[in-house]
């Protein structure tokens, strides 16, 4: 199966609550997981990011989809 999005995280999954109409699957993700995060040069100026510092990755999205191969 091919899809476009490149922000893929594999996981076990590892519960399954069934609604009536969704359901909530939680999913554990091997780790380590590195996370490549696009931002501004001003933003890690501001922010004063420096290789080796302890970061916190906070991710936007309008959808998490899941598939399997």
């Amino acid at each position: 199966m091919g899809l476009s999005a490149r922000n893929k995280i594999k996981g076990v999954a590892k519960e399954i609550k069934k609604g009536e109409v969704a359901a909530l699957v939680k999913i554990e993700c091997s780790m380590p997981a590195d996370i490549t995060a696009v931002i501004t040069k001003e933003a890690v100026e501001e922010l004063g990011i420096k290789v080796g510092e302890e970061v916190t990755v906070v991710i936007k999205a309008t959808e998490v989809m899941i598939y399997k191969e």
